[in-house]
């Protein structure tokens, strides 16, 4: 993989069982900064105490919906930059296209194999790196 596994992850969702799945497969990636969230609004809470580097979401939850916790995240400057991945069952062609228009950096689809979301992370922590590389300098 080409993550750093010392990477901070927050796993938002409002079923412990999928909490536990996800953590187990960033566990399994080697991932060992994990924290969990059963609501958005804990979400919030953990993002306002400190940074992390990661955020997977799922979209239906009491209270906020994931959708709107991306929105939140992306319209606050200290956590505009956070790739935020929605994993959620929401598979409608519609609610995709919200969560890309509300710059969601990946989608992926319950039930998933663990290959899935290693494919997911793997593009956007790829993505973040290439955001993060220095421009080379113009020739004089």
């Amino acid at each position: 993989m080409m993550f750093a596994p010392d990477a901070k992850i927050l796993v938002v969702d409002d079923s412990m069982v999928m909490r536990h799945i996800i953590k187990n497969h960033l566990v399994a990636f080697g991932f060992s900064a994990i924290r969990e969230a059963a609501t958005a609004s804990e979400a919030l809470a953990v993002l306002a105490e400190e940074p992390v580097d990661l955020i997977l979401s799922d979209w239906a939850m009491p209270g906020i919906h994931g959708i709107e916790l991306l929105r939140r995240v992306r319209g606050n400057e200290a956590t505009r930059h956070i790739p935020f991945i929605m994993v959620t069952a929401e598979a409608q062609p519609h609610l995709i296209f919200e969560a890309i228009q509300a710059q969601a950096s990946d989608y992926v689809v319950k039930p998933f194999t663990r290959e899935a979301l290693q494919r997911s992370l793997e593009k956007v922590f790829r993505f973040r790196a290439a955001q993060l590389r220095p421009l080379p300098a113009e020739p004089s």
